[in-house]
Formats: C-alpha cells, sequence, structure tokens
C-alpha cells in the first residue's frame, strides 16, 4: 500500500489556497506617481541588499513545490532592473510555472518589449491613470507620457494581446479621465482596469473621502455608454481543484470584477480593493526586493527569507518559511474598521 503523503499548500487558517507569488524586483522607480512614493529624498535599498536573479530562481522554484504555478514581477518599476528580460527566461524555464506577467509604468517599454517576449513573458499591465499629459503629470510627478503610450504600443507589435492598463481611479483629480480611457477600451482591444486609491501612499496622507468608489466609476461610464454588465469571474487557472473558491462553477478568485458594454464593443474592470474587498478569495503572497514574504499587500509583519538563503539554508527550510507566512496570514485588510493600520513601507517597497 501506498502511504505517502501529498505534497503540502500553501493553505491558510481560512481555507483559502495559494499559487499566485509576486515578485518585487527593485524599489526603484523612474517617475514619482504620490499614491506610491514621496516626489524626493528617496533611500533607496542598496542593490547588494536585493535579491539576485538566481536567488529569486530558487525561490521560485522551492514554491512550485508547494502549489505556485503563476508569479507577476513588480517594483518599483521593474524595467530600471538591469536586463530583467533574464530574469523572465530564468523564471519561464522552471517546471511548473505556467504563467509570467510583468506590472510597468511603460517609460523603458519600448526599448524591453521584443526581450521581454522573446524571454517568455506572458501577460502584461501597463500603469496608466490617465489619458490627459497634464493629469498624468499631476500624479506621477515626472513628464514621459508619450513614452508610455510608445511602450503601449510597441508592445501590441509584439504580439502581447490583451494589453491591461492598471488606472488608479482619485477623487479630484482623475474623474474625467473616466470617460476617455472607457473609448479607449472600446476602440482598441485594451482592458483598463480601475483600481481605488488605497491607503499605501509614502506620505500617509491617504483619506477615505479621495477614494473614487467602483460604483461611481461604473455611474459615470453607463452615462456616457448605457449599461455595463458583469462578467463571470474566472479563475487565472483551474489548477487547483476542488479548492478553489467557486460560486456558481465559477472561481471568484480574480481581484478584478470586469464589465462588458451591453453592444459587446470593450471591456473594462473594476478593482474595489476599498469598498469591496477581495480578501475572502485572495490567493496571492508577495516576495519584496530585499528578500521578505509578504502574506498580504497590508501586512504589519514579514518572513525574512534572504538570510535563510545567505546562510546555506536548505529549499526545505525556504518552503517551511513560506508554509508559516501564508499559515499566519490574518482574515483580511481591515481598512473599513477601526483597526487598520497603514503599512510601514510604502508601495513603492513593497511591491505593486
Amino acid at each position: 500500500m501506498n502511504c505517502e503523503l501529498p505534497p503540502p499548500r500553501l493553505i491558510d487558517r481560512f481555507g483559502r489556497l495559494h499559487n499566485n507569488l509576486r515578485i518585487s524586483v527593485t524599489d526603484r522607480c523612474n517617475i514619482r506617481c504620490f499614491y506610491c512614493m514621496p516626489a524626493d529624498n528617496i533611500e533607496f535599498m542598496p542593490k547588494a541588499h536585493l535579491l539576485t536573479f538566481e536567488e529569486i530562481e530558487r525561490i521560485v522554484r522551492v514554491s512550485t513545490t508547494l502549489g505556485i504555478d503563476r508569479v507577476r514581477l513588480t517594483g518599483g518599476e521593474p524595467l530600471v532592473r538591469r536586463d530583467l528580460h533574464e530574469l523572465v527566461r530564468l523564471l519561464a524555464a522552471v517546471p511548473g510555472i505556467r504563467d509570467i506577467g510583468l506590472t510597468t509604468n511603460g517609460i523603458l517599454l519600448e526599448e524591453q518589449a521584443p526581450l521581454l517576449k522573446d524571454a517568455g513573458l506572458q501577460r502584461l499591465n501597463v500603469s496608466l491613470d490617465a489619458l490627459d499629459p497634464e493629469i498624468f503629470k499631476a500624479v506621477t510627478r515626472r513628464d514621459g507620457f508619450e513614452r508610455v503610450l510608445a511602450g503601449i504600443e510597441a508592445a501590441r507589435r509584439c504580439g502581447f494581446s490583451p494589453i491591461k492598463l492598471n488606472a488608479v481611479s482619485v477623487r479630484g483629480l482623475t474623474e474625467d479621465q473616466i470617460v476617455p480611457f472607457g473609448h479607449l477600451a472600446r476602440e482598441t482591444a485594451t482592458v483598463v482596469r480601475f483600481i481605488e486609491f488605497m491607503p499605501l501612499d509614502a506620505d500617509g496622507q491617504w483619506q477615505r473621502d479621495k477614494v473614487l468608489f467602483a460604483h461611481e466609476i461604473i455611474a459615470i461610464l453607463e452615462s456616457e455608454f448605457g449599461p455595463l454588465l458583469p462578467v463571470a469571474r474566472k479563475t487565472s487557472e483551474p489548477l487547483a481543484g476542488d479548492l478553489l473558491p467557486v460560486i456558481g462553477g465559477i472561481s471568484t478568485q480574480a481581484p478584478a470584477q470586469d464589465y462588458e458594454f451591453a453592444d459587446g464593443r470593450g471591456r473594462i474592470g473594476l478593482i474595489a480593493s476599498v469598498s469591496q474587498p477581495f480578501c475572502a478569495s485572495c490567493n496571492r503572497f508577495r516576495l519584496t526586493a530585499d528578500g521578505k514574504f509578504r502574506n498580504c499587500l497590508f501586512s504589519h509583519e514579514e518572513t525574512d527569507v534572504k538570510t535563510t538563503i545567505r546562510s546555506g539554508g536548505t529549499d526545505e527550510t525556504i518552503a517551511q518559511l513560506m508554509l508559516d507566512c501564508i499559515a499566519a496570514k490574518n482574515e483580511g485588510h481591515e481598512i473599513n474598521t477601526a483597526n487598520f493600520v497603514q503599512p510601514d513601507r510604502p508601495m513603492h517597497s513593497i511591491g505593486g
């Protein structure tokens, strides 16, 4: 009789199965979005403190033994990390990894898109909060709007499709960008995802009344284009079997609720992290650029894996750190409760 136990999985105490690892490769960035980092006088991590590509590849390889099959590279701005396509190539060769994505601000994308595609990058998200150059500059506190557009076009030529645009929505700043983004979604193959403004800014100035809520964004779009029809949420990949949270036969793990325009032309998404948190079905955890596991974007605890690696730790020890990190995950981020405390690290240091 074969009594061999199945391999452990990354399941927390609330039954959530984790198969998605988001990897920050740097805390540096070439723009200064106010909701992510300070405008000036930033003390970045010394380069020696960052995980090497080989260390990241090892962590990913170990993670696949626990069920991780999807990774996303983030920053800071990941494309400022030299030769990032070589990391993509390493990860694409890891058995068990079935999807590699990247989130970028697009400033350097025109030059790097062909290298990334050739290395095995499969999905691309571009952060772009405005289609008006002046509002773009107000958000980013830097120039570069035309370079982002050139990067998106270069990515299209390389065959990335669909390209998703991530637009953080801020009351008093980006309301008049919603309709132009709607036109973009209808006239191109681009999927625009509106993201509620979250309390992760470096200056700690987030206020709830600055959040442009998902239902308000829908109302603005419907006033211009007519009804939006919700699309059943689908899992990233149906790889975890019966352990995936399912409603009506459709997994609910995707963070974005997608909508189609009633006439079938185009699709937009809403990530309502503040007003409609998806914590109950979260399937992701994070690896910071300096080698810390975080089981939630809003976590106050981190698990140091870099020290373990650099002191000669085994793959089994690395795996146990992941298991322990996920086991300690809280039920939710508590933004909507009196218990919420903003994390010490700003977004650029955690990884988007």
